[in-house]
């Protein structure tokens, strides 16, 4: 294929859930990759081309800013408000426990390209990678409680990705749905909106701060409330299979595939209330 960016050992890749934002494509592989900018931002006289080109995983190009002269015709992106939703075990990279500041670093670096080309993005983390209620509470713990353990776990994921995006020069905001003043805004829907329109990226913290309701849920809850064009998932599998693919080598992988269908055949790639 003519993809640009490379694997970085998570599936599915971020940089793939979100090109449909970044249009640069080459001509050939390896040292004579040709790039061919499609996406230009315009501010007032300055023209700016804000991607770093990879071919076969090696940095070969990167372009800053050039003053210009006259008039610049501004090609929309696909989307101009997105929701990502990052699962914490994508998080977590390949030790699927705790955190991978590599892998979350190139999550960032994909996001801040977006934000570059002018794409308002706000993101949902789950928080697998440190505590699932149902399944690391199970009948140890009342579930409420559980629950309410995997609400913590999202923050401190959320405050990692921050904390990493503000490193590269992006502006971030988190908000959570359970009141934390001391590390985070609560969330308003009214105040989430405004972040994003300053093109600030909006981090989503607590699920929906309801027990019995996945990320999943708060993904699609967060991405109808802020009128997104469309929402990203970013899980640890490379698509949507009719089996996990993990235990059933056999399972087809779908490259299109309706919300009826995923429900009809009881596919586990989101939960049923998220899909539904």
């Amino acid at each position: 294929g003519r993809g640009l960016y490379r694997q970085w050992g998570i599936s599915p890749r971020p940089e793939d859930i979100v090109s449909s934002c970044l249009q640069a494509l080459y001509d050939t592989a390896g040292k004579n990759a040709t790039p061919n900018f499609r996406r230009r931002a315009n501010c007032g006289q300055i023209e700016k081309l804000w991607l770093t080109l990879y071919a076969n995983g090696k940095k070969y190009i990167k372009i800053g800013s050039r003053k210009r002269m006259g008039v610049i015709p501004l090609e929309k992106p696909k989307y101009k408000r997105v929701l990502l939703k990052i699962s914490g075990e994508a998080l977590a990279g390949d030790a699927s426990r705790g955190l991978d500041f590599h892998v979350i670093g190139q999550v960032c670096d994909v996001v801040k390209r977006c934000v570059d080309l002018g794409v308002q993005v706000g993101v949902v983390v789950g928080g697998g990678n440190f505590w699932r209620g149902v399944k690391d509470g199970g009948d140890a713990m009342e579930r409420v409680r559980a629950d309410h353990m995997g609400m913590l776990a999202t923050c401190i994921n959320a405050l990692a990705v921050a904390d990493v995006l503000e490193q590269k020069g992006v502006e971030v905001r988190v908000q959570t749905a359970i009141a934390m003043q001391a590390m985070a805004e609560p969330y308003i829907r009214s105040k989430a909106i405004r972040h994003l329109e300053k093109g600030r990226v909006v981090i989503f913290g607590c699920g929906t701060g309801n027990p019995f309701f996945s990320t999943d849920t708060a993904a699609v809850l967060r991405a109808a409330e802020i009128d997104a064009d469309v929402i990203l998932l970013a899980k640890n599998i490379d698509g949507v299979y009719s089996a996990d693919p993990k235990k059933d080598p056999s399972a087809k992988k779908y490259s299109k595939i309706s919300y009826d269908e995923v429900l009809a055949q009881h596919l586990a790639v989101m939960d049923t209330t998220a899909t539904s």
